[in-house]
């Protein structure tokens, strides 16, 4: 099949490898100011010809392509840089605001992309060249915190552009740069609802070289300030001038003149050779060790708490045993004793009389009585409320008319005593009627 090719044909193959080859590992060089937001797009479609087309030729190729980024020989990024990248389907993007101390010192980032379909990958590195900023830092720094915005869509070009020309257009600066961004998840925030299209929101700084508008100081007013203590929001002259766009919480502005901040300068100890000094020879300890003695340990562990422990058992019976106050202690409780004792069986030999409304039952036309319902045995200690009267002392047995006839049948009454002389009065009203 190569040699039914055209020359030109076979040139533009080359071509076309060489090239990928030369964007698959050629180092592209980037050179971000100190104290200036820095901000890398890795373009899906830059490594989407490093891997290979879709089997159907035309089809459009949308490929899942994750990135990977690090320091070369490190398996992190440097601390002053982010990468985010929301969808296997958007680009990724590397931010951050590098400091002086990187000046001059080049960062090599490593970016592997992955391709999620075909599971291959590419790679090239990332020259970051840090160069020193004509004024460093910007003496007026404030921090906005935007309620409406993710980090990503913060990042865009012209959305922050957008957001510098409202912020200049406030506070009317010669200079004025952006420095920071964070995302508010960075800062403790939480991941918003999935609802009303909800952002995660995301923090500002910028910096310039004049003093801090008025419209940026009202903010700081005791009004505005009581008004934010009761989680209102306060009232801002400038705030049209963001609120078409940009939702700023304007209680989370923070305003610093880094002039007037006072530095603090950490000692640090300077590193040593890491070698240790000499001491002369090593000399391990004898063989011969004495032994040691262990009866005073006895003495304070066992000797001494058991002594205490005897003098207070000592105190304690003397007490009980010959102090008057010790001895009435023990007779009142002997006497307790006898007397719960006593009332124990005095409560299993009890007798009482039950009362008439636990008769037993009886049809008053048949004469015919109903069985009692507990049975005759029972402990008077484990009484029930509701006792039945068969075989029990005091009671009499009297005949009653039948209402058709002359029969009689009996039935039973109580029989009553009153000091000792027994009450017939109930039975001489039933042999009566």
């Amino acid at each position: 099949m190569i040699c039914t090719m055209s020359a030109a044909a076979v040139a533009v193959w080359l071509g076309t490898v060489v090239t990928i080859l030369s964007r698959s590992h050629a180092d592209r060089n980037v050179y971000p100011s100190a104290g200036v937001l820095f901000v890398h797009v890795l373009e899906r479609e830059y490594f989407k010809g490093e891997f290979p087309p879709y089997p159907k030729a035309g089809d459009p190729s949308n490929d899942p392509i994750t990135f990977n980024t690090n320091l070369k020989g490190y398996p992190d990024r440097p601390g002053w840089l982010r990468y985010i990248q929301r969808t296997p389907h958007s680009d990724g993007v590397l931010y951050g605001s590098p400091t002086a101390e990187h000046i001059g010192k080049p960062t090599v980032i490593e970016i592997t992309a992955y391709n999620r379909r075909t599971f291959e990958t590419a790679r090239h590195n990332l020259v970051i060249n840090i160069k020193a900023a004509e004024e460093f830092p910007l003496p007026y720094q404030a921090e906005f915190y935007i309620k409406n915005m993710n980090v990503e869509e913060m990042l865009a070009s012209e959305v922050l552009g957008d957001f510098l020309g409202a912020v200049k257009n406030v506070w009317q600066p010669e200079r004025l740069n952006a420095i920071n961004i964070t995302s508010a998840l960075d800062r403790g925030g939480r991941v918003p609802l999935p609802i009303n299209n909800l952002k995660e929101g995301v923090y500002v700084m910028v910096g310039a070289d004049v003093p801090f508008s008025s419209c940026l100081r009202e903010v700081e007013s005791p009004h505005n300030q009581l008004r934010c203590s009761q989680e209102m929001e306060p009232v801002i002259s400038c705030d049209k001038k963001f609120r078409a766009q940009f939702h700023i919480d304007w209680c989370k502005i923070s305003l610093v003149d880094i002039n007037k901040v006072v530095p603090v300068y950490v000692t640090r100890p300077e590193p040593g050779t890491g070698i240790l000094p000499e001491f002369g020879e090593y000399k391990p300890p004898s063989e011969s060790l004495k032994s040691r003695d262990y009866f005073s340990d006895f003495l304070v562990t066992l000797a001494v708490p058991s002594a205490v422990a005897l003098v207070l058992f000592f105190i304690l019976g003397y007490t009980m045993c010959c102090r008057r106050e010790g001895v009435i202690q023990l007779v009142h409780h002997s006497s307790i004793q006898k007397s719960t004792k006593e009332l124990r069986s005095m409560s299993k030999n009890r007798e009482i009389s039950w009362p008439l409304s636990t008769l037993p039952v009886f049809n008053p036309v048949s004469g015919e009585v109903v069985p009692p319902i507990h049975p005759d045995n029972y402990e008077t200690t484990s009484m029930p409320l509701m006792q039945t009267q068969a075989n029990l002392q005091n009671q009499i047995t009297i005949p009653q008319q039948r209402p058709s006839g002359d029969n009689y049948v009996m039935s039973t009454f109580r029989r009553l005593e009153v000091n000792g002389i027994p009450e017939e009065r109930k039975v001489a009203e039933a042999l009566n009627l």
